[in-house]
């Protein structure tokens, strides 16, 4: 086997809708690269894809699907609210399961695959330390991959020496990060930047919640990684890329990587798509579309449904709404009673998922309303479609944030949920000339950067040889070892 050849990753991500398919985008780049590729799922969640998962990798001789226990009981739900509790579990049982699969791993000849190289290269979420800390320690070197925005990996970096320095929590509620914070070397500058409005109010005001502090206590962790991942561009993220690159041993951003190597979609769809929105669409008028997706953990009351329901109904616009089975919990049924009969003459549709990039770019679609998850937000920039932003939670405040007062290609709703503010701000996003031509202005920018030459295609290109050279280092030792052993 050539030495190109040798490259063989593993892939490990937070077993969760978004961050399967940010991986799964990124695993398609590395074998259109040449590489092996090992995708990690939890057991759970490789039994929920099914058949989907096992074409995906018959597609491709290079890629296959193994699984790990996720610690949690069968029989448990795995809830939306229960995502801290998984993780955790994923770091004790899960780990222990994880070591002994990628030790397998590293030997050829194992019983998984016979066929595939031994691994030479673990990248994992960012938001596992474990797993490159494992993978570290049984002499395979490992590259974090955070499938969150630039910014918001250095606002998790930063409040915490914020915090050590007492300039946070903001005493008695007060304050206001947009002013420049001294004592923090580089801060008072990096917030002056006219460029870089970053809030980090959201961050601040949680920073006791144990998912947020994990988070954070992660992205500190991965200072130690061999490099960072982001799947971002520079001409969206630049100053923060800058400041990110002199904390990380090295930075590759590489994004947006569903534009650049996009993956079949029914390959980690958790859920089943509807099959019903493409031709619905197509009987709408041109850029006629409202769409509404809060992702794939947004848990919303019934109260929030109903403003935003009233809203949507009042701006006029037909509209496409996606209403997990999981979104409302008990009051789902009743939403969507009053979801149909407040839709009239086929002027909306309701439906459980949907294939969102399909969507997008489709000619119908006038504005996304979202609640600004990394994914979504960049899948809205690539196709050029006006946003309204409602964050939920963690990185999204910073996203939508940047939508609203950065990029200026969407408006920021924030915390709001009243129907007046959601049908004066759909309205604004689908007839503003100046938010449209932002908003095309920045999808030009960032297919520039995917096209050969662009930053992010380079970048990528970088990526696959750092890879390399990490594995033929990786292999070499290896053959050192087998020698020692003979």
């Amino acid at each position: 086997m050539a030495e190109a050849d040798m490259a063989h990753v593993l892939v490990f991500p937070v077993p969760a809708q978004g961050h399967l398919n940010s991986f799964l985008h990124f695993s398609t780049g590395l074998l259109r690269a040449g590489l092996h590729v090992t995708f990690l799922h939890t057991d759970h969640n490789l039994r929920r894809l099914g058949a989907a998962a096992r074409e995906a990798a018959a597609a491709s001789p290079r890629l296959r699907f193994l699984s790990i226990p996720d610690g949690l009981p069968d029989d448990d739900p795995r809830a939306v609210d229960g995502l801290p509790r998984l993780v955790q579990a994923l770091s004790t049982t899960g780990a222990a399961a994880y070591r002994d699969l990628l030790a397998s791993l590293r030997r050829r000849g194992s019983a998984a695959n016979d066929e595939f190289p031994p691994v030479t290269c673990v990248v994992a979420d960012g938001i596992m330390p474990f797993a490159w800390d494992i993978a570290e320690e049984l002499g395979v070197p490992a590259i974090a991959y955070r499938t969150v925005s630039a910014c918001s990996v250095l606002a998790y970096l930063s409040v915490p020496r914020l915090v050590e320095r007492g300039e946070l929590p903001f005493p008695n509620g007060g304050g206001d990060l947009d002013e420049p914070v001294r004592g923090v070397p580089g801060m008072e500058s990096f917030l002056r930047r006219r460029d870089l409005p970053i809030q980090f109010r959201s961050l601040t005001d949680t920073y006791q919640d144990p998912l947020l502090k994990a988070v954070v206590a992660a992205t500190v962790d991965s200072c130690r990684a061999r490099a960072l991942m982001l799947n971002t561009t520079a001409s969206l993220e630049g100053p923060s890329l800058a400041h990110l690159a002199e904390e990380m041993r090295d930075v590759f951003a590489i994004g947006p990587l569903h534009a650049m190597s996009p993956a079949p979609a029914v390959a980690t769809s958790l859920w089943r798509h509807d099959d019903g929105c493409t031709a619905w669409l197509d009987g709408q008028a041109e850029r006629s579309v409202v769409y509404i997706s809060l992702g794939s953990l947004t848990v919303i009351s019934y109260e929030q449904f109903t403003e935003f329901l009233h809203g949507l109904v009042a701006t006029g616009y037909p509209f496409l709404w996606v209403l997990r089975p999981d979104m409302l919990g008990a009051s789902q049924d009743a939403a969507l009673q009053e979801a149909l009969s407040a839709l009239r003459e086929g002027r909306a549709l309701v439906v459980p998922w949907a294939p969102q990039r399909d969507v997008l770019r489709h000619r119908a679609v006038g504005s996304f309303l979202t609640h600004s998850g990394w994914n979504s937000t960049i899948e809205g920039v690539v196709e050029g479609v006006p946003m309204v932003c409602w964050p939920f939670f963690a990185d999204q405040q910073i996203n939508s944030r940047f939508v609203g007062a950065v990029w200026r290609n969407g408006l920021d709703m924030k915390d709001v949920c009243e129907r007046g503010v959601v049908e004066k701000t759909v309205r604004e996003a689908m007839e503003s000339d100046e938010v449209r031509s932002s908003a095309r202005a920045l999808a030009e920018q960032v297919q520039r950067d995917i096209t050969d030459g662009g930053s992010s295609a380079m970048e990528f290109k970088r990526l696959v040889g750092f890879i390399r050279e990490l594995s033929s280092t990786t292999s070499a030792t290896d053959k050192d070892l087998l020698q020692n052993q003979e």
